[in-house]
């Protein structure tokens, strides 16, 4: 196991701290070997934009069924179809 041997300066501005870490190695001064995991749980998953058809019937059902809920209709699409995929995960397992 390695030592910690530097200690990390104070720096004056950002700008003095990438130029820092620029030219250092973080295992200079920081023992990862017992490191845990770490949680982010306020970080927002990614997404990623897609296309979908659907009959203006149902989305029209789905606006009218958000604005009674006050929530958007894109995110109560995301609710339903998240709740549903859970479903169908739970009856294959």
């Amino acid at each position: 196991m390695k030592s910690i041997k530097k200690k990390i300066p104070k720096f004056k501005s950002i700008d003095e701290e990438i130029e820092f870490w620029d030219k250092n190695e973080a295992t200079d001064y920081f023992n990862f070997e017992n490191s845990g995991k770490v949680k982010f749980p306020n970080l927002k998953p990614s997404t990623k934009m897609i296309s979908l058809r659907l009959p203006e019937s149902l989305l029209e059902r789905l606006k009218t069924l958000a604005n009674k809920n006050d929530v958007p209709y894109q995110s109560l699409i995301k609710i339903l179809l998240s709740e549903k995929v859970s479903e169908e995960f739970k009856k294959v397992s």
